[in-house]
């Protein structure tokens, strides 16, 4: 049994191993255990996607800045001034200790973070969030992850496998229930997207809902109802 199975019960289970190893904190022996479990388990390679379609949105927010180096020395300096320290030649950055508890540190705020909404909701604001993986349908090989956050009304998606084919397009579905699929639009060409849904659905999305994706002609459907539906998938409470 690997660390990874070991320690889930302390860490908080599979969406905690998740989020770490999407986040790329896990010690490395523990991050190997993950990358195995995800080749072999697909429920938990789909947690992983879950995780890095909600990470994505974080490196798109920040700009690349290149510190000053001798940012790296001041901090040494104020730090590490003593004579102790400059005896054993031993700095903050050279601390693996140090680093695994900013890690830690740096999970648990994260968590905290995404925790909030759900303990204490404002009343006004939706903050019902859900996932689906939409796999494959027949011989498709086609796999999107998706997921839809009724705060902002949209829907982030991964695309992990499959290709449109030539002069043509993925169009992605809502059916509720015995309903006729609703289209929310072109999914965008890209591995990672974001699609508004139309006001009128959003009321419609919820749990239980499927998710289904169609190949269609350059532009979408011609007649308002899926000409080949690639994968689908129902959504689920996070």
């Amino acid at each position: 049994m690997s660390s990874v199975d070991v320690n889930e019960s302390e860490r908080g289970g599979d969406d905690i191993v998740a989020a770490e190893y999407v986040l790329g904190v896990l010690p490395l022996e523990e991050r190997e255990a993950a990358a195995r479990r995800a080749d072999r388990e697909p429920a938990f390679a789909r947690i992983i996607d879950m995780w890095e379609v909600y990470f994505s949105p974080l490196s798109a927010s920040y700009a690349s800045v290149e510190p000053p180096a001798a940012v790296k020395h001041a901090i040494d300096r104020r730090l590490f001034s003593g004579e102790g320290a400059e005896a054993s030649g031993k700095s903050l950055w050279a601390s693996l200790a140090f680093w695994r508890g900013l890690a830690a540190v740096a999970v648990a705020a994260l968590a905290l973070y995404i925790a909030v909404p759900f303990i204490n909701p404002p009343v006004e604001v939706p903050q019902q969030r859900y996932v689906a993986s939409i796999e494959q349908a027949g011989a498709s090989n086609v796999h999107y992850v998706a997921l839809y956050d009724a705060a902002t009304g949209e829907v982030s998606m991964v695309h992990t496998s499959g290709d449109r084919g030539q002069d043509r397009d993925f169009e992605l579905w809502m059916v509720e229930g015995s309903n006729a699929p609703v289209s929310m639009g072109v999914i965008p060409v890209g591995s990672t997207i974001k699609i508004a849904v139309p006001q009128a659905s959003r009321q419609q999305l919820a749990a239980g809902v499927v998710l289904a994706i169609s190949r269609e002609p350059l532009g979408g459907s011609p007649t308002g109802a899926p000409t080949e539906v690639v994968a689908a998938g129902p959504l689920s409470t996070i």
